[in-house]
């Protein structure tokens, strides 16, 4: 939460995007926490390096960014707005390790704000994950925005918040939904065409398919990551 505080509040003029000494700071700030309380070490030459890629992701995210993916289906898609919208996608295969999650907050301007990657190890099945990938979504929105909409490609995950009582076996995580649902004042989960929800699509496979254990929140896909497919 402080690292997404400080971020907003230190990093938001391009120009300042182009200094790296704010950027070395945190992650030196973080690295001296990691050995303080994790006993982790890291090297000083790497930190710094990490640091300036972060800093140049970030600013290069903010030169160029993707054009908008355009539907099929051009009725439904005037009609659908993105404006302050969080979008996800759960992302699940009966071979992989991992599944995996993955939302974008846009503002009211469609502009990419924030995002989120996560995997964990696989779960039941292919609806599972879309249940955790919205549930992480949620949490994510009432610390970090003040974003109260939600758009998936699924129509049965819709189907199970608007009717929970239809689906007993994932009643313990549709209560963690509802728990949640409380602390927004006018939450609203709508449909999106599968090919406007491309971005948040790319982040879950790229959790699911990752090598090892992977959390990012971040205004900009990290170095580290492969780019989105260009449309």
């Amino acid at each position: 939460m402080d690292y997404l505080f400080w971020r907003k509040n230190y990093i938001i003029e391009p120009d300042q995007d182009r200094d790296h000494y704010p950027w070395i700071i945190w992650y030196t700030w973080n690295a001296r926490n990691n050995k303080l309380f994790r006993g982790i070490d890291r090297d000083p030459l790497e930190l710094v390096r990490y640091a300036k890629s972060e800093c140049q992701a970030w600013f290069n995210a903010n030169e160029m960014i993707p054009p908008a993916i355009q539907a099929s289906n051009n009725e439904e898609n005037q009609a659908l707005s993105f404006c302050n919208i969080c979008l996800l996608y759960g992302s699940w295969t009966t071979s992989d390790r991992f599944s995996g999650c993955g939302w974008v907050w846009m503002d009211s301007g469609e502009n990419i704000q924030l995002m989120g990657i996560q995997n964990f190890i696989r779960c039941e099945s292919a609806l599972h994950s879309k249940v955790e990938a919205l549930r992480w979504a949620m949490e994510n929105m009432l610390q970090h925005s003040p974003c109260q909409s939600f758009g998936t490609d699924c129509k049965k995950l819709i189907a199970m918040i608007k009717e929970p009582q239809k689906w007993p076996s994932f009643a313990t995580k549709l209560e963690k939904i509802e728990t949640l649902q409380i602390c927004f004042s006018d939450f609203k989960i709508t449909h999106v065409p599968r090919v406007r929800n491309q971005f948040a699509d790319f982040l879950a496979k790229t959790a699911r398919t990752f090598h090892r254990e992977l959390f990012f929140i971040g205004c900009s896909i990290p170095i580290w990551l492969p780019r989105p497919p260009q449309t």
